[in-house]
């Protein structure tokens, strides 16, 4: 299984953005994951488009909208630098519309679920994305501990996948470490997206390894 790291910068000091996200990219991480947050699907507000625009063309941004209205941020994020955008299918955006609008702006698409959100939700949809995030902490802050009971899930979701979409990445976002890594491997998952285990390293190469 080929392994992807998306360094998140949410957990990155957010005063030096490119130096930061320059530092992941030359640790080995595959991704640089963007966590957008509208302080209403979530509590907490991060950032927006013209922050991600800022971000150097030769990355692979890894864009997460939790946001209650993603359908109408595509056009944003398309144009500031997104490569791949995920929404959640439990935002009030009809699912089919958002995805075919990440695909009319040549983007892959992605649909994340929350921890206690069941897999069966995204069933319908696993053959016209590119990518299914499972969150294993609760979305909304950095730093949290990793969820257990959510490894059942990203089996399930694998299992379907190799069914229906077998090219189908799961992306996990929440705690994932060099212990907990291993973990969601094996069930399945085979894009990792680590914040603060790689930003607090003292070495973010060997942070990025162990992920791998």
């Amino acid at each position: 299984m080929n392994i992807k790291v998306s360094a998140s910068i949410l957990s990155s000091d957010l005063s030096q953005i490119g130096t930061e996200t320059a530092r992941a990219d030359a640790a080995g991480a595959d991704w640089i994951h963007f966590d957008v947050m509208d302080g209403h699907f979530v509590e907490n507000i991060s950032y927006g488009a013209p922050v991600q625009k800022t971000l150097s063309k030769r990355y692979f941004v890894d864009t997460h909208l939790m946001v209650s209205h993603p359908h109408t941020q595509i056009g944003l994020f398309a144009d500031s630098g997104s490569d791949m955008i995920s929404f959640h299918i439990e935002s009030e955006s009809d699912a089919d519309h958002t995805v075919n609008k990440i695909h009319r702006a040549g983007l892959m698409a992605g649909i994340a679920l929350k921890p206690s959100t069941p897999a069966e939700s995204v069933f319908p949809y696993m053959e016209k994305i590119e990518m299914i995030l499972v969150m294993t902490v609760e979305p909304g802050y950095g730093g949290q501990g990793f969820l257990n009971y959510t490894l059942p899930k990203i089996r399930e979701i694998r299992k379907r996948a190799e069914e229906v979409n077998p090219n189908l990445m799961i992306e996990v976002d929440g705690g994932i470490t060099g212990e907990t890594a291993p973990l969601v491997k094996k069930a399945g998952a085979d894009v990792l997206v680590s914040g603060s285990y790689l930003f607090e390293a003292k070495d973010m190469y060997r942070a990025v390894q162990s992920l791998k």
